[in-house]
């Protein structure tokens, strides 16, 4: 699984840091980054939830 951010769309909420923070994280500025290619197998359940919960459908796997 791969996953990426529409950054017009996010808001920087960070839910999607507190549920993978090993996939996903804010910088200073407040921007969101992917920090992997592929999603580990065993971080896809977070990735997949924080997909889903994200306010501002922001993100999307592919």
């Amino acid at each position: 699984m791969r996953v990426k951010v529409d950054l017009n769309l996010c808001e920087a909420n960070a839910i999607c840091c507190g549920l993978a923070p090993k996939v996903f994280e804010l910088d200073d500025e407040d921007i969101l980054h992917v920090k992997v290619d592929e999603v580990p197998e065993e971080l896809e359940k977070r990735v997949q939830m924080a997909v889903d919960r994200c306010p501002k459908a922001a993100l999307s796997k592919y």
